[in-house]
């Protein structure tokens, strides 16, 4: 079992890095939750590949820095297509 959570906290840092994904793409991916790859990400890959838990950790960072532009634009969106 625990060579298949490894496998997979690499999986999903690759994924997040390779695609720029949001933690909540990644999760519906692989089909866990959001905060399980949050726990991958964050704990158990720096203990597997340091190096690359550095990685997915910027992509997430950015994700989260930008996480209220991208809901309100999405929020715009909705609202132009309710009222034309």
């Amino acid at each position: 079992m625990k060579g298949y959570i490894e496998e997979r906290a690499i999986n999903i840092a690759n994924y997040i890095i390779e695609e720029n994904a949001t933690v909540r793409q990644t999760a519906k991916k692989f089909g866990i939750s959001k905060s399980t790859v949050h726990k991958d990400v964050t704990e158990r890959l720096v203990q597997i590949n340091p190096t690359l838990a550095k990685e997915a950790r910027k992509v997430l960072d950015v994700n989260k820095q930008e996480r209220h532009i991208r809901g309100g634009l999405a929020t715009k969106e909705k609202y132009l297509h309710m009222h034309v």
